[in-house]
C-alpha cells in the first residue's frame, strides 16, 4: 500500500489524538466555560464525582480516545464537531477500486463519502447563509438502534451573481509531477476552470520545484488565450520547495486583493514537499498565519503512489478551504465547473456543529466519520476556535447512530468496578421533553471574526418514512464501515449496501449514485478475493 497507507496512518492517528474530547470534557478551565444543558441539571460535584456530567470517562478513559466510539448520554450529552465539505476520501477510493484493490482502511473517510453527493435540503430563506435539516428512521444495519440524520444546506448563488475572483494557481512543477495523470491532469483541470471565467474573473499562476517563481502576473478573464498558454507550458522536474511557493502565492493574492471578492489560491499537487517549510507542523503554521489574510486555499491532490492525503486535508484546514483528489477528468468538471460556486465561494467559516442529546430518549449515540474534526465541547462558543467552511450551496451531512432509552444494549461496552472509589450511578433523568435532541450550529460570515449561533430540535415520531436521500446516504454510511471494517457495522453486507442505494436512483442527473452503486459491487467481489 506504500505511501498511501502511510499517508492514511497519520490520518488516523491525527483523528485518535483529537477524537479524545468527544466524550470527556478537558478537566482544564472549570464548569464555567461548559456550555448549559437543556435536559439536564449539572450534578454537585462530591468527593469522587468528576466537575462534569460529561466527564464520566474519567471512569472509562480508553474507550474515548477511539475513534467512531459510542458515548453514554449520562455521562458525555455533548457531541461536539467541525463540519468537513471535502469529499477527496470518495474520489481516492474510486481509484483503489478501479484499479482492483480495496482501499486501506485509513484511508477512508466516511463522512467525505457521504458528502461526494449532493442532497435536496431545503434552501436557506432568512438571514443565516445556512440552513438545518433532520430526519431520523430505523438504522440499516442495526434494527434495534435509530439512525439520526442532520443536513446543512448553503444559500445557492448563480454564478454570474458570484463576487469576482481574484485567483492565484499554485502549480507543482517538481519531478514527482510527471505523466499524464499528475501535471497533465492538472493542465486538462485548469483550462475547464478558465473556460469559464468572467471578464472581472483574475487569474495568476505561481509554479515550484526547487524553488518558487511566476509564471503569469494576475490576467483578466477576458485573456483566456494568455492563460492557457501559460497553462500549456508548464513542464516537470526537479525536487519539491512547496513552502516557498505557498508563500509567493499568497504573496500575490494579497496584491491583487479584491475586497468582498473571493480571493483564493488553488493549489494543485501531490503533496510531496521536500525542500525548503516541508514538515506537517511548519507548513500548517505558515498557512495558518497566511489565511488571516482573508485569502483562502483550495488544494486539489494529484498522483498516485506518493500522493499525500492526509498532508493535503490538513493544508486545507488550516487554510479556511477544501480538499478535492482529481483522479480524472470528470472529476475535475464536477469540481471546477458543475460546482464551482460551492468550491470556490464561501458563504459561511468555521462552521461547527453541537448536539444535545436527551437522557429520557437516548442512552447512547455514534457519530459516524468525522474523526480528524472533534472538538472539545467549549470549542464551540470559543470563536477563536477554526472549524470548516461552506461554499455556495454545498451540501453537509451528518449520520449519528442512536441507542434508544430502555434498551437492553452493551454499545458503550463495560468496565469493571474501581477498586480505590465508589462508582456512583448516573442519576435519574427527570425531564419530561419527548425531543430525541437539539441540533446547535455556529457560523461566521465569511469576513467576519464573531460567530451567530442558530438551533433546531428533533422529535422521533418512530415513523419509517423516510426519504429517498435519507435511504441512499445511509447506503454510503453503510459502505464507508465495511472499508473500515468498523466495529460497530453490526449486520453491515454489501448486499445490504447496494440493495438500499438501488431505492434511492431518483436524484442522479449525473449518474453519480449509479456509479456508487458500480463501485460497491466490485467492492463485493474484491472483498471475496
Amino acid at each position: 500500500r506504500g505511501d498511501d497507507m502511510q499517508a492514511g496512518d497519520v490520518q488516523s492517528a491525527a483523528g485518535e489524538h483529537r477524537a479524545v474530547p468527544q466524550c470527556r470534557a478537558a478537566h482544564a478551565g472549570g464548569a464555567a466555560h461548559h456550555p448549559q444543558l437543556s435536559y439536564q441539571r449539572r450534578l454537585h460535584r462530591g468527593a469522587h464525582q468528576p466537575a462534569d456530567p460529561r466527564c464520566a470517562l474519567h471512569h472509562r478513559p480508553h474507550r474515548a480516545a477511539i475513534p467512531g466510539g459510542a458515548c453514554g448520554v449520562s455521562e458525555s450529552p455533548l457531541s461536539t464537531f467541525s463540519i468537513d465539505v471535502d469529499a477527496a476520501s470518495y474520489s481516492n477510493m474510486r481509484r483503489y477500486i478501479n484499479k482492483g484493490e480495496l482501499p486501506p482502511a485509513d484511508a477512508i473517510r466516511t463522512e467525505e463519502l457521504i458528502n461526494y453527493f449532493s442532497y435536496d435540503y431545503p434552501q436557506p430563506t432568512g438571514n443565516d447563509p445556512v440552513k438545518i435539516t433532520t430526519e431520523v428512521g430505523a438504522c440499516p444495519w442495526n434494527v434495534k438502534h435509530r439512525l439520526v440524520r442532520i443536513g446543512l444546506k448553503a444559500k445557492e448563488i448563480p454564478t454570474d451573481k458570484l463576487p469576482v475572483s481574484n485567483l492565484v494557481f499554485l502549480i507543482d512543477v517538481s519531478g514527482s509531477m510527471y505523466g499524464p495523470q499528475r501535471l497533465g491532469l492538472v493542465q486538462s483541470s485548469l483550462k475547464l476552470l478558465v473556460n469559464n471565467l468572467r471578464d472581472e474573473d483574475r487569474v495568476a499562476i505561481v509554479v515550484y520545484s526547487g524553488s518558487a517563481g511566476e509564471k503569469l502576473p494576475s490576467t483578466s478573464g477576458s485573456d483566456k488565450q494568455k492563460i492557457r498558454e501559460a497553462i500549456d507550458e508548464l513542464t516537470a522536474g526537479g525536487s519539491t520547495a512547496g513552502g516557498a511557493g505557498i508563500k509567493l502565492a499568497y504573496k500575490m493574492a494579497k496584491q491583487n486583493f479584491v475586497k468582498g471578492g473571493n480571493n483564493r489560491i488553488i493549489l494543485c499537487t501531490d503533496g510531496d514537499f521536500n525542500v525548503g517549510v516541508s514538515s506537517d507542523e511548519g507548513l500548517e503554521k505558515l498557512i495558518e498565519q497566511e489565511r488571516k489574510s482573508g485569502v483562502f486555499l483550495t488544494v486539489l491532490g494529484y498522483g498516485m503512489g506518493n500522493y499525500k492525503d492526509s498532508k493535503m486535508q490538513v493544508l486545507a484546514e488550516k487554510g479556511n478551504g477544501n480538499h478535492a483528489y482529481i483522479d480524472n477528468l470528470q472529476e475535475a468538471n464536477r469540481v471546477l465547473v458543475n460546482e464551482f460556486g460551492a468550491t470556490m465561494h464561501t458563504v459561511a467559516k468555521d462552521v461547527k456543529l453541537q448536539i444535545e442529546f436527551n437522557p429520557s430518549q437516548v442512552q447512547a449515540y455514534r457519530l459516524i466519520g468525522y474523526e480528524s474534526r472533534l472538538l472539545k465541547d467549549e470549542d464551540f462558543n470559543n470563536d477563536a476556535k477554526d472549524a470548516g467552511e461552506m461554499g455556495a450551496g454545498h451540501t453537509v451531512t451528518a449520520f449519528y447512530e442512536v441507542v434508544p432509552a430502555g434498551i437492553k444494549s452493551d454499545f458503550t461496552g463495560k468496565v469493571d468496578d474501581l477498586k480505590y472509589q465508589k462508582t456512583k450511578p448516573a442519576p435519574a433523568v427527570t425531564n419530561n421533553s419527548k425531543e430525541l435532541l437539539t441540533v446547535k450550529l455556529r457560523y461566521k460570515a465569511p469576513d467576519g471574526n464573531t460567530s451567530k449561533k442558530i438551533e433546531q430540535p428533533l422529535i422521533d415520531d418512530k415513523k419509517e418514512k423516510v426519504s429517498s436521500d435519507f435511504r441512499f446516504a445511509s447506503a454510503v454510511a453503510m459502505f464507508g464501515q465495511l472499508l473500515r471494517d468498523s466495529d460497530f457495522k453490526g449486520d453491515a453486507t454489501y448486499d445490504k449496501v447496494i440493495s438500499l442505494a438501488k431505492t434511492s436512483l431518483d436524484n442522479d442527473e449525473k449518474g453519480y449514485r449509479r456509479e456508487f452503486i458500480r463501485l460497491a459491487e466490485t467492492a463485493e467481489g474484491l472483498a471475496k478475493d
